[in-house]
This record gives structure tokens, sequence and C-alpha cells, in this order.
């Protein structure tokens, strides 16, 4: 497994350059964001369901690429997350809750932190915006995720039986940012 690992770490470039989405990055990056959520997501999206997330939120979703002054050939997308932030009236009081949609890193360059690192930085900026907590459910089959969120201290809520249309149940996970207990506040 090591040499495995040190050969998968000679291919990762020696900076890798994380950007904010913005509108105008649509036609030349979310093709790849596409195929790179559609290779490792067992939901199949939309154009739509991108656009919902891409054109509201932009400022809540990243994307990890090669940095182009260090390899000006390769500009892949190596990493991506998706990300929103609404009010969430189901709780009393309302909460304002984070949800992350999407997250997905090309499987070549997977343990070398770029998930970790991207999830961080949807935190930071749905902290930043007062977000009270973040929300995202994970198949329960998929063990690396859902050791990613759980050391970044998010906790299991609840399952979901057969959450998904490949018919796989997932864990809805919750990552508390402030207090909902009245009595702390």
């Amino acid at each position: 497994m090591e040499v495995a690992r040190d050969a998968r770490a000679t291919q990762l470039p020696g900076e890798l350059l994380y950007i904010q989405y913005e509108h105008a990055l649509e036609e030349q990056y979310l093709p790849a964001i596409r195929a790179l959520i559609s290779k490792d997501l067992s939901e199949p999206y939309s154009i739509y369901v991108y656009r919902y997330f891409l054109y509201q939120w932009a400022h809540l979703c990243y994307m990890e690429l090669c940095n182009k002054a260090l390899n000006p050939v390769d500009k892949s997308l190596m990493g991506v997350i998706i990300c929103k932030l609404e009010h969430h009236a189901s709780h009393s009081p309302p909460t304002h809750r984070g949800y992350i949609a999407m997250l997905a890193v090309t499987s070549t360059f997977r343990g070398h932190g770029i998930a970790t690192r991207l999830v961080k930085m949807a935190i930071d900026a749905m902290a930043e915006r007062n977000a009270d907590e973040i929300v995202l459910e994970t198949e329960e089959t998929n063990l690396p995720a859902m050791r990613l969120y759980e050391r970044l201290g998010f906790l299991r809520s609840k399952k979901l039986h057969r959450y998904y249309l490949n018919g796989n149940s997932a864990y809805r996970l919750v990552l508390l940012l402030k207090s909902t207990d009245p009595e702390t506040d």
C-alpha cells in the first residue's frame, strides 16, 4: 500500500490551486465538474441541479486545480465541493443551515488532503456567513467519506434507508457550528 501511495505522491503537482467558483468559469469548468461528480456520486444530476447550486451559492463552491503557473499544459480539475446556505424552518427556532451537496476528488489524487481542504474551506465560508449547522448525506458504504467528515467533527444524526436511486442507504451527518440550546445562549 505504501508503494502505491508513494507513486501517487510523485504524480501530484508541487502546488495546487484552490479557487472559489464564479459564474465566469462556467463554460471552462462546468463540463469538468459534471464529469468528475458523475464518476463518483451515485445520483445522476442534470445540468439544472448544478446551476441551481452554482448560480445561487457560487461563493460557497470551491475547485482545486493544477497550478497553471507550475504546469501550464495541465488545467485539469482535481476536486470540487458544491454547497448552499439557507434558512431552515423545521427547527424551532429556525436555523441557518449549510449543506454540502457534492464533493468529489479525482481518484488518482485521493489521499493527499484535497477533500479535507475543500470541506474546510466550505465550512469556513459558511461559518463566516453565520451558519448554525452544516449537513450532508453520504452513502453508508462510503467509508472514506464517513471517516473524512467524522474527523472534521460531523456526527451521524440519522440513517436514511434506501435513500439513493441505486437503493443504497445513507447517513445524514451534521456539524453544529452554534449551540441550538437556548439555555447556553
